[in-house]
């Protein structure tokens, strides 16, 4: 194993305002971007196949660090060469670092500005992660995409614990840098700061000539006010390196993204469309629904009418509400299909828009049509 050469992989097509249609390329191909990630956490997008995953227009999967290393563990996914032909994905993935997992767990964590030290949420046993080990296990994955370990502090955490957080992910950013990683495999450094916009933007101007291949704006969407996770967006995203990748992790709604969009995002990921769609709620053109709700029983009409996925072509809201009722496990696929599918319709509508130049006029009549569609309650 060498080092990877820090290259330049992305270009940017066509900018419209602050957006921006770009190329990712990768070892396993080419990412059109804006591009939404369906989160494969364990190495699976819940409920479906790979094949259906791509069908929805996904192009890059992500996998998860953490999650991987506990189980099936690394002898495992080593055997297989790594983790595309384990799970049969023969696309790009990008992989979270573990970071995030971890801090989530702050009961079972030890920091300090060397390691981490963890109990695992499955049997108690307990493991330590460096930067340098995370960079280990993200070769033996063979992500095309490896974050960087970093420090995420929750959306209240104070000042003074952010700063830290700072200075801890800039230093454990260097030692992954110097960590040898698999050829072709790029690395992704992540910008803390919390919603402060003068933290992050001091965060930024540290890790940013640090030579890395893309760049992601972390710690967002983990408590935080929306209307300040959009103040950040709207400071910072456009003064990260315009060569470089940028990516708005664990983030969000479709709203979400068309702001971030807006603001010169290039890449997402998010739990929201999968686990969304396992709780019932569905996301259509006229607003989200509540499948559940007694008011889909005898609806014959398609979950959205604007909408080409085999779940919408083939079967009625009242179908799909039975399923979920009755707790049928064909629910989940046609439910998390349908929602991937919404979601990669929106990044697909505003790079087409970007690329005829009339991106603000298709976020303000999203946006507009996303703040007047109620959301169904349950009932």
């Amino acid at each position: 194993m060498t080092t990877a050469p820090t290259t330049r992989p992305f270009e940017v097509r066509a900018r419209d305002g602050r957006a921006r249609a770009g190329r990712l390329t990768t070892a396993h191909g080419p990412v059109e971007t804006p591009s939404f990630m369906p989160v494969g956490t364990q190495g699976t997008v819940k409920a479906l196949t790979p094949a259906e995953v791509r069908a929805t227009g996904a192009q890059m999967i992500l996998g998860n660090t953490y999650h991987l290393y506990l189980r099936p563990g690394l002898d495992v996914i080593e055997r297989f060469g790594g983790l595309h032909r384990l799970i049969g994905w023969d696309g790009p993935i990008l992989t979270d670092s573990g970071g995030y997992q971890i801090f989530s767990h702050r009961e079972r964590v030890k920091i300090t500005d060397d390691a981490v030290t963890f109990q695992s949420h499955l049997d108690g046993s307990y493991h330590t992660l460096t930067p340098e080990r995370a960079m280990q296990i993200q070769a033996v994955l063979g992500a095309d995409v490896a974050m960087a370990f970093d420090h995420c502090p929750p959306g209240d955490a104070p000042r003074a614990l952010v700063e830290e957080a700072m200075a801890r992910t800039t230093a454990w950013l260097r030692r992954c840098l110097a960590t040898p990683r698999p050829a072709g495999q790029m690395l992704f450094g992540i910008v803390q700061g919390g919603a402060d916009v003068a933290l992050r933007r001091r965060h930024l101007a540290d890790v940013a000539g640090l030579g890395c291949d893309g760049y992601a704006l972390g710690g967002l969407s983990v408590g935080e006010p929306v209307p300040a996770m959009y103040e950040v967006l709207d400071a910072v995203a456009d003064e990260m390196p315009a060569d470089r990748a940028r990516y708005l992790m664990g983030v969000g709604t479709p709203c979400d993204l068309v702001v971030a969009i807006g603001c010169g995002v290039d890449l997402f990921d998010c739990v929201m469309p999968t686990r969304n769609a396992r709780n019932g709620q569905l996301f259509t053109a006229a607003g989200r629904i509540n499948i559940g709700n007694a008011c889909h029983r005898l609806d014959e009409g398609p979950v959205d009418p604007e909408c080409d996925c085999e779940t919408c072509r083939t079967v009625s809201r009242a179908y799909v509400r039975h399923l979920f009722v009755a707790q049928e496990i064909l629910y989940h696929r046609l439910a998390t299909l349908h929602n991937l599918v919404y979601y990669q319709r929106v990044v697909r509508d505003a790079r087409e828009a970007i690329l005829a130049s009339r991106f603000e006029e298709f976020a303000r009549a999203f946006l507009a049509r996303d703040a007047t569609a109620p959301a169904e309650p349950a009932s």
